[in-house]
């Protein structure tokens, strides 16, 4: 009788461990940046469990550097903040092994002030402020060029900077900042190139962008996860609830139209 209990003791925590790392290996954590495109993903999130039991955790974080160390050390099993472009460089700076699961969103970059009313009115000897991340910042050093207010010396190089400008007949002073602390010091500068997802946050729309990318941009953003893991059935289940209606729906509720589905 005793070895019945025993044994049966046995299996029953047996299939307790099985039945947990079964419910372990269904679930994702997944990195944003703190926002607006959490709550998009939080949308996805609950229609994942929905459909397919997919429990997925979102980490939030506050800079574009992190989610990827985060990714490439496998805190995260996927992040969903950046374009490729930005992906590209920090693979090619620092040597990860990254792989694009899906596409979400483009969410175009503008130009804002506080002082002036049209990219016409900039004075001679403007300070501008850039994203110092790579490719954001060539990103809007590219529209100044396509705006004939700059030229760089290859307009199609995605991580200029400053440094690759050959006319600069304005005398624009460049300051290089980080990303999330661009809203803060639009009124210190003249103009300041600010990413959606920090632009939405603090009161601004690309209706009030004195110069924005168009539709036809190709920084689309992605999912991002380890190589190997993109064909992973969960990362699947993610990338199918994001690509959905309901998601879009919420990014036009929360972007009024700056937010450009990327899969359709």
């Amino acid at each position: 009788m005793r070895k019945t209990l025993l044994g049966a003791l046995a299996l029953s925590t047996l299939s307790l461990a099985i039945s947990q790392a079964n419910a372990d290996e269904h679930s994702l954590k997944v990195g944003t940046v703190a926002g607006p495109e959490t709550d998009v993903m939080q949308v996805a999130a609950d229609l994942a469990e929905e459909r397919y039991g997919l429990e997925i955790e979102i980490i939030e974080f506050t800079d574009y550097v992190t989610p990827n160390a985060a990714l490439a050390d496998g805190s995260l099993d996927a992040n969903a903040y950046q374009h490729e472009p930005y992906m590209n460089a920090m693979v090619n700076d620092r040597g990860y092994d990254f792989a694009i699961a899906g596409r979400t969103f483009v969410y175009p970059i503008g130009a804002y002030s506080e002082k002036y009313e049209s990219i016409e009115d900039l004075p001679e000897g403007a300070t501008i402020a850039l994203p110092n991340d790579p490719s954001n910042e060539g990103r809007s050093l590219i529209l100044l060029h396509n705006e004939g207010l700059i030229t760089l010396d290859d307009p199609e190089n995605l991580e200029a900077t400053p440094l690759n400008i050959v006319e600069n007949p304005h005398d624009f002073d460049f300051r290089e900042i980080e990303a999330a602390q661009l809203p803060r010091v639009l009124p210190d500068v003249d103009m300041a190139f600010i990413n959606n997802t920090f632009a939405q946050p603090a009161g601004l729309t690309l209706d009030d962008a004195l110069v924005k990318e168009g539709p036809e941009s190709p920084y689309v953003n992605i999912i991002a996860v380890r190589g190997g893991d993109e064909d992973r059935e969960e990362i699947q289940q993610l990338v199918d609830a994001y690509q959905s209606d309901e998601v879009a729906a919420k990014a036009e509720e929360l972007f009024k139209g700056a937010a450009v589905p990327g899969w359709k």
